[in-house]
């Protein structure tokens, strides 16, 4: 029982420091997003030890999140890497100190480029908040850490400073799901977000027919490019007129008649279901599974001029299942 109350203890005393954050929210806050926002060149996140762990982490998620940065570590940057750092950038350092040697002996060439310096700092009276054009107080009462010494509070605090940078920037540059999806292609979340336009069968790969085509021909048009569909649309915009699947030619057939006499706009079903280009993928397979069909016509403008077909196969390799 003694562990697990040291355990409550360091959560409340963690969740104490970010909440503490709160009321420090002013204008320099304000000032470093303008800065950030405004930034023409590359954001530069720098910190030593944890501190470095955690700038890690906040460039990680600015450059996720459509605002260009890395992570410059300070000792290698006095030994040689000074360089990346140019006058149109914007560099943020972390130092709960505010005295971090590295991070000080990188001031001087900072203010000689002219870039932009925001400090995140326990210290506001520190030579790294004196220095910064904007300096954000991420002090906390205490450490996590039983013998308050272990960086535990204070890196979670910075950390928390971090993320509010970064999710403040998203909403001020207008960030989309879809520039998410664009930045995530490989991961979970990106291909939650993708659109059927990244998954159709489009230009040569699309079935289509003109609705005075002969079956002899729509019947080789669905077999070459095998999803069991083919669009019919008009002559000369490839506006939608309709659909023939197997389903359409098997009830045909059922119904007697030389079958091959006929055109596809005899066969076809009119009015089909279609989705725009920017559709989300889960919300095409959504209406999928809703109409039990296994084919959807991706379309564009008005008239529905087509544009592609995207098949379940399609979507089962997205992992949206």
């Amino acid at each position: 029982m003694a562990d697990r109350a040291l355990a409550r203890k360091v959560l409340e005393t963690e969740a104490a420091a970010i909440l503490a954050l709160v009321d420090r929210l002013d204008d320099r806050f304000d000032g470093a997003v303008q800065l950030l926002r405004q930034c023409k060149g590359r954001v530069i996140v720098t910190g030593m030890g944890k501190s470095g762990l955690i700038c890690r982490k906040i460039a990680a998620t600015l450059t996720s999140t459509g605002t260009a940065a890395f992570f410059l570590h300070p000792a290698e940057a006095i030994h040689g890497d000074l360089g990346v750092i140019q006058t149109d950038d914007v560099v943020v350092a972390l130092s709960y100190s505010g005295e971090t040697a590295e991070l000080v002996h990188l001031l001087e060439t900072i203010r000689r480029l002219g870039a932009r310096l925001v400090a995140i700092t326990g210290n506001p009276r520190s030579s790294l908040a004196e220095a910064a054009d904007v300096a954000l107080d991420c002090s906390v009462a205490e450490e996590a850490c039983p013998m308050n010494l272990v960086p535990t509070a204070s890196t979670t605090a910075a950390l928390a400073i971090g993320d509010a940078l970064a999710m403040t920037l998203l909403v001020e540059k207008g960030f989309r799901q879809e520039d998410f999806a664009n930045l995530h292609p490989g991961g979970k979340l990106g291909k939650r977000l993708m659109r059927v336009e990244a998954l159709m069968h489009a230009g040569k790969d699309c079935p289509v027919v003109r609705a005075d085509a002969r079956m002899r021909d729509v019947i080789y048009e669905m077999s070459s490019k095998k999803l069991g569909m083919t669009c019919v649309v008009d002559l000369d915009d490839k506006t939608l007129l309709g659909i023939i699947t197997d389903g359409d030619l098997r009830r045909r057939m059922e119904r007697g008649g030389e079958i091959l006499e006929l055109t596809a706009g005899d066969v076809m079903s009119r009015s089909p279901v279609s989705v725009g280009r920017v559709t989300l993928a889960a919300e095409a397979l959504h209406i999928m599974e809703q109409r039990k069909i296994t084919s959807i016509v991706v379309v564009d403008g008005d008239p529905r001029r087509v544009v592609g077909v995207v098949h379940v196969h399609n979507l089962w390799r997205t992992e949206l299942f």
